[in-house]
């Protein structure tokens, strides 16, 4: 599939979010907590799988440089240091991968941080056997970042990770070594809209022939994803509010061109629908 790449290359941004607080609540008195639910989307590279292990989701209640202390654990507890293996490649057409879900005191926001094993994988564009995915252990530890927001008593938050597997996957020269440089865009659904619909590309138009990859030009960048190569659907999230042209770029070896949708409207906390879209 043709790769699309995201600008700027951020180096290395696997998240962190801070929020006020000082240790987890458990209660569900909406008076005086909120609640933060922590999704892992995907956008696309020209792999067969890239398989990563995330062991937990930490908050923190400042946004202080100290790491010794302060971070509070929102992750699953049944899988909380057991380790959960996603393919990033399967969070496609809407998939997501939930990754916490949990009360929180209401109040400042200002870290969250993605807590990343070391059983990591990759299979390369043809390939039958997966190969390590070396991680470095500041990566698996994680950077923060500062989000300063606040967190209103009674309210749900979803915040969407966006794995930038095209800019996290390094090559080692000619080794044959690969690692992983976590790169997320991190988006809030309550500041932020969603672009969904169908590609059609078979005969007849139920089963997609081939790959296609879906795109928008945004401030700073490009949001992008991959159609459900089974299904046909696709979604971009994180999208700011504004009027986008969606750009649809098959599989190079299909020999078609690529197709413009214009004047696509996204509203903060809406999805829109831009319907079934016939590669003819």
């Amino acid at each position: 599939m043709k790769k699309i790449k995201f600008c700027p290359p951020v180096f290395f941004v696997i998240v962190l979010l801070s929020l006020f607080f000082t240790a987890c609540n458990d209660s569900d008195d909406s008076s005086q907590t909120a609640r933060v639910m922590v999704r892992m989307v995907d956008a696309p590279g020209d792999y067969e799988e890239v398989n990563v292990e995330v062991l937990d989701v930490l908050i923190k209640a400042t946004s202080d440089t100290d790491d010794s202390q302060g971070w509070v654990s929102i992750g699953d507890e049944t899988q909380v240091g057991e380790g959960k293996i996603i393919n990033l490649l399967d969070l496609t057409g809407g998939v997501n991968a939930l990754l916490a879900d949990n009360l929180v005191p209401s109040g400042n926001l200002g870290q969250i941080r993605l807590l990343l094993g070391d059983d990591n994988s990759l299979k390369l564009a043809g390939a039958t056997e997966t190969i390590p995915l070396n991680t470095p252990s500041a990566q698996q530890s994680g950077l923060k970042l500062k989000v300063n927001a606040t967190l209103e008593a009674g309210k749900t938050y979803e915040f969407l990770l966006d794995f930038d597997v095209e800019h996290s996957v390094v090559k080692a020269g000619n080794s044959g070594i690969y690692n992983l440089h976590p790169v997320i865009r991190v988006t809030t659904k309550e500041n932020t809209g969603s672009i969904i619909g169908k590609i059609v590309t078979g005969t007849p138009p139920l089963t997609p022939e081939f790959a296609v990859a879906v795109s928008i030009p945004v401030e700073g960048g490009t949001i992008e994803t991959a159609m459900n190569t089974l299904t046909g659907e696709f979604e971009l999230n994180g999208v700011p509010a504004g009027t986008y042209t969606v750009t649809l770029t098959p599989d190079i070896a299909s020999g078609k061109d690529p197709i413009l949708i214009n004047d696509v409207v996204v509203v903060n906390e809406e999805v829109t629908d831009v319907g079934t879209v016939p590669f003819l």
